[in-house]
């Protein structure tokens, strides 16, 4: 990672989240989901050049049975740099350090994305079972 970026463990400000995502070119949530969620936020990585956030990712969960990846996004201009390497490096010692035998992580993987998380071990549920949602 450049020298110049740094990262902090604290949830980015709702806003700042929200401009990253879209950038990023992933759904952007109310803020008064943001605010909410990102409080909640059992890990938070961001990476910053100086002052401006440039990539982030969150664990979720009740922080003992089920946790789950996500908002892995890394502003286009700073893609190809291993950022989102280094995001899923610190996710995942977290996720070493706080979960328990049984635990059970998830995320859903977007596009190629999936190359990424395959090299932290991830493998797709399917056939044995399928991955849903419903949006509201």
């Amino acid at each position: 990672m450049n020298d110049k970026f740094t990262i902090s463990k604290e949830p980015p400000d709702p806003t700042e989240y929200n401009d990253l995502r879209l950038e990023g070119g992933i759904s952007v949530k109310s803020q008064e989901a943001a605010t909410v969620g990102l409080k909640n936020s059992l890990c938070a990585v961001c990476i910053y050049d100086q002052k401006t956030l440039i990539g982030m990712g969150r664990v979720i969960g009740d922080g003992g049975a089920f946790f789950q990846i996500v908002d892995i996004v890394v502003k286009p201009s700073y893609q190809g740099q291993g950022l989102a390497k280094v995001i899923m490096t610190e996710l995942m010692d977290f996720l070493e350090q706080n979960t328990y035998p049984g635990s059970y992580v998830s995320l859903i993987a977007d596009g190629s994305a999936n190359k990424l998380y395959e090299q932290f071990g991830f493998k797709n549920t399917y056939p044995g079972s399928q991955g849903m949602f419903r949006k509201y």
